[in-house]
């Protein structure tokens, strides 16, 4: 592929992710009270499921903030379980002066106020059950769960990548966009977000990733640049991961 095509079509996918974003995040501007939080249907009716399920979910966060990065949370239904249980954290909990850390029950894929969820892992099967008990234990340990700071941690991003390096069999690859998912606190190694290398991080300002799982990665003031190996894309700010195998279709069907 020539490099102008290359140029042009990362150029069109930087238009197309903004007007997207756009779209997004304007129609929730009415205000939060009001936003839809309705099911998507990306979840299997636990009623009609009886196997064991773990589900990571990511969407573009309210307002303006969308624009920047995204929301994850972790849902479980363990095996023969009626109803999910969606571990979170919500920072404006801390204004009723608890934890931010939410533990509840209801549809795993709602709508974050307006935005659209995206199903980042899934889970299921007969070794699910274990995994859902080091979850929990992992939701539970949490060590910043009287604390929320939206840039650059800890947030709700920091939760689900502290959960994700406590059971690496999630193979969890949170979005360049998940801003916080590299905040340490005072250290500053620690296991990559998937669990499955290593992350070198200045309070999630600056720093490094390298893994089988999210490739490399570099973050500026929370920012991620990388790149990813299988499957080859590109990891950019805002945009988020960029398939490079769908952007060699995409050239086919452009005429030079």
């Amino acid at each position: 592929m020539k490099l102008k095509t290359v140029v042009k079509l990362l150029l069109f996918a930087v238009f197309a992710t903004a007007l997207l974003i756009h779209f997004v995040t304007e129609h929730v501007s009415a205000g939060w009270r009001t936003a839809s939080r309705e099911s998507v249907g990306l979840a299997p009716d636990p009623e009609q499921t009886p196997e064991a399920i773990i589900q990571v979910y990511g969407a573009r966060a309210y307002g303006w903030r969308g624009y920047f990065g995204v929301h994850t949370w972790i849902a479980v239904k363990p095996s023969l379980a009626r109803t999910y249980t969606v571990y979170e954290v919500i920072g404006w909990y801390l204004r009723r002066g608890g934890s931010v850390l939410t533990i509840h029950q209801h549809e795993p894929d709602r709508r974050w106020f307006g935005s659209m969820p995206i199903l980042l892992v899934e889970k299921r099967g007969e070794s699910v059950d274990a995994l859902i008990a080091r979850i929990e234990e992992a939701a539970h340990s949490y060590p910043y769960a009287r604390e929320y700071t939206m840039w650059p941690g800890p947030n709700s991003n920091t939760f689900t990548a502290w959960v994700s390096r406590a059971v690496p069999e999630l193979g969890l690859d949170l979005p360049p966009t998940a801003i916080g998912k590299d905040y340490l606190g005072s250290s500053l190694v620690a296991a990559a977000p998937s669990g499955r290398g290593w992350q070198w991080s200045l309070y999630g300002l600056l720093g490094v990733i390298v893994s089988e799982v999210e490739g490399v990665e570099i973050n500026l003031l929370g920012l991620t640049f990388g790149i990813s190996p299988s499957p080859a894309a590109i990891k950019l700010p805002l945009i988020g991961r960029i398939d490079l195998s769908a952007l060699n279709r995409l050239a086919v069907s452009v005429p030079e």
